[in-house]
């Protein structure tokens, strides 16, 4: 027994003792990667053309090399200002709720709102977590939450460190959710409708089984977030971030509701904050709210909420440029990493990937080429974070191959909704992931390290339902 403690502890601390560089320095590893990747990689492109939609679509069988345009030392170089102007939006999307946020923290409403809350849930804080991961999950499944994840996270954030968790948590509880969601959806219009629509089979067609994963997937995702929250707050020691929560927690302060009294004027905070995030839900269900518009919408209450709560004008242009520097490391770091996608883009190598990785699969045995056709849109969508764009670049080549390899075209959406979704909180070059992170203060790398053992269990149920499909003969 005490020697299986021993190895216990052994492999504990050898697994602290793994260290994943800094974020920056790993994208700017991959991106020099990606660089020499072009002097070997032949330029290639496919025939698009625009479906009665609107929608670029691919048209199969039509690849045919190009010119070659390797990216060298001046393109790596000039790759992440190029980042940083593409991603001008979310960047500048960080900067504002940022500071906007800030503004609402300053008055201290969110601090009596929060006490509220812990004393709510005395004794039953664990129940939180699964109201809220199966909520935002079924978000993602059900509208394509994703992007709308972003605004919740300063929101929740101090009420998850004064439950007694941390950082990662928050992330866990509201971006993650919304991956599982996203990824095994049932009735996500950017996913599996786009991608049934050019598949050409029925719209929401295989919503039972559908149904079936997102459940099985959201379940396991929020038993692995609990199991986990629950140990850091028996002791926060374990977190991964427990150092710069602790200076979060003195930063946010705490209140004592003996000596300080809930005004007035907290309450209509409260009341703008919440409304605001009903006017978000709102605009992104039906009025095609998106990143700038959610931006304004927390702008508006920001400065509505510093008005109610009387901070002088010095003091809200104080408190509005100390929350936008704290995203200044996120802005840096989402401009790099769309820059590995601006080198693979300039390079006209992505196409040519697609094209290789096709011709693979059409030599394997069915259900062999159905599992390797799911890392397959893993990879891809390192390259292409958009789900309906992603769509539109691999269903018009993967189904027809499908039809060749007796994969029937309901299981290849499912394969590509798959493989498009769960990669979204591993890779660095999505601008939502690296938003929420940066909301949050948590580095990449220890999310990385935190969410790889997530990864593999999903790897796992992913090739399961992959494999119940397949069996079924699912169409």
């Amino acid at each position: 027994m005490e020697n299986q403690n021993l190895n216990t502890t052994n492999k504990k601390s050898i697994w602290s003792k793994v260290k994943v560089p800094h974020t920056l320095a790993l994208i700017f590893m991959i991106m020099v990667f990606v660089a020499i990747a072009t002097y070997f990689i032949p330029s290639g492109a496919y025939e698009r053309i625009v479906d009665a939609s609107g929608r670029n679509v691919v048209v199969p069988g039509s690849f045919h090399y190009v010119g070659s345009n390797p990216q060298g030392i001046m393109q790596v170089l000039q790759a992440p200002i190029k980042g940083l102007v593409a991603g001008a939006e979310i960047i500048s999307f960080l900067f504002i709720v940022g500071g906007a946020f800030s503004l609402i923290t300053r008055t201290k409403a969110i601090d009596f709102g929060i006490i509220r809350i812990v004393r709510a849930f005395k004794g039953r804080e664990i129940l939180i977590i699964p109201i809220l991961v199966f909520t935002f999950s079924f978000g993602g499944a059900s509208i394509g939450m994703s992007e709308e994840a972003i605004a919740f996270i300063t929101i929740l954030l101090p009420l998850v460190l004064a439950l007694g968790y941390d950082s990662i948590t928050a992330v866990a509880i509201t971006y993650l959710a919304c991956v599982l969601g996203f990824s095994s959806a049932m009735i996500n219009p950017f996913t599996v409708g786009v991608a049934q629509s050019l598949a050409e089979i029925p719209v929401l067609s295989g919503l039972g089984y559908r149904t079936l994963i997102w459940f099985i997937t959201t379940s396991i995702g929020t038993v692995f977030i609990m199991l986990y929250a629950n140990r850091v707050r028996k002791n926060p020691k374990l977190s991964p971030v427990y150092k710069s929560d602790e200076l979060k927690r003195q930063k946010l302060g705490t209140l004592d509701l003996d000596t300080e009294e809930f005004k007035l004027s907290h309450k209509i905070i409260l009341f703008i904050l919440f409304a605001a995030i009903g006017i978000i839900v709102w605009g992104a269900l039906t009025q095609g709210f998106w990143i700038t518009e959610i931006a304004s919408v927390f702008l508006a209450a920001g400065l509505l909420s510093a008005i109610v709560g009387r901070l002088s004008i010095d003091e809200m242009a104080e408190a509005f440029i100390s929350g936008a520097k704290d995203m200044m490391g996120a802005a840096i770091m989402l401009g790099f990493a769309r820059g590995i996608v601006i080198l693979a883009e300039d390079a006209t190598i992505i196409d040519t990937i697609l094209n290789g990785l096709s011709m693979v699969l059409s030599g394997l045995p069915t259900l062999i080429a159905a599992y390797i056709m799911y890392p397959i849109q893993m990879f891809i969508n390192f390259f292409v974070n958009s789900g309906s764009g992603q769509a539109a670049l691999t269903i018009p080549i993967l189904a027809p191959l499908g039809d060749l390899l007796g994969i029937s075209r309901q299981l290849t959406v499912l394969i590509f909704q798959l493989g498009d979704g769960f990669s979204n909180a591993l890779f660095p070059t999505s601008g939502v992931l690296l938003a929420c992170l940066g909301l949050a203060g948590v580095p990449y790398s220890k999310w990385l390290k935190w969410v790889l053992p997530l990864q593999g269990i999903l790897f796992t149920i992913a090739l399961l339902a992959i494999t119940g499909a397949y069996v079924i003969g699912w169409n």
